[in-house]
């Protein structure tokens, strides 16, 4: 585990770089978010947001989602991939809102995660973005990233969470996750990453030639 004056600099400088740390998925209520995760399982974000325009005009509430027919959901959905499981669970977790939770968004996450197609990543990006709680996003460019700074020592989502719970102060935790993909997507590059030019590359434990710098 880093110390803390090192966690505060690399804080600060993802904070300079990336001010504003917002969800890439296009959304304009709750549910649309929660449906947009599920539909940017194994694939990006950019597709996604060219899907879900005529996908939330054809379904606009949660009722209307909740009495779709699936097949028909699997159509508007089916760039996304995996559309049979996704258009499935985007049905089962609408009808679970509306017959469960009264039509609202639930804002903890043991009660997200019982949602169909909803795990503790989705869980935590809802109570972060839209509850403006802490929230700790444990994807792909978090885990990758954040072992390689040091912060976490596992490829496991929920312990990568739980450490970083232990590190990363509450309040800036979701913008932190937030940046954490940016800089994935533009610098910590996994198959090719441009440490050369990496503004946190002195403070990164993995970065290349550091055995020859001692």
């Amino acid at each position: 585990m880093r110390d803390p004056k090192t966690i505060d600099t690399i804080l600060s400088i993802l904070e300079e770089i990336y001010p504003e740390a917002l969800c890439s998925l296009q959304h304009r209520i709750p549910h649309e978010l929660l449906i947009a995760v599920r539909l940017s399982a194994q694939c990006t974000d950019a597709r996604v947001n060219l899907v879900t325009p005529a996908l939330f005009a054809r379904y606009p509430s949660i009722e209307d989602f909740a009495e779709a027919d699936v097949a028909e959901v699997e159509e508007l959905i089916r760039s996304c991939g995996f559309y049979h499981t996704k258009a499935r669970d985007i049905v089962m977790m609408c009808r679970m809102l509306r017959d469960e939770y009264g039509g609202r968004v639930p804002d903890e996450i043991d009660e997200l995660v019982k949602l169909p197609g909803v795990g503790r990543k989705t869980a935590n990006l809802i109570c972060g973005d839209i509850y403006g709680k802490p929230a700790y996003v444990c994807d792909t460019h978090c885990i990758r990233i954040t072992n390689l700074l040091g912060l976490t020592t596992s490829k496991d989502p929920y312990k990568v969470e739980m450490q970083l719970r232990e590190c990363i102060p509450p309040e800036k935790s979701s913008d932190f996750c937030h940046r954490m993909v940016l800089f994935g997507r533009e610098t910590c590059i996994a198959r090719r990453p441009r440490c050369a030019e990496c503004p946190l590359k002195e403070l990164c434990p993995s970065r290349p030639g550091l055995a020859a710098d001692h």
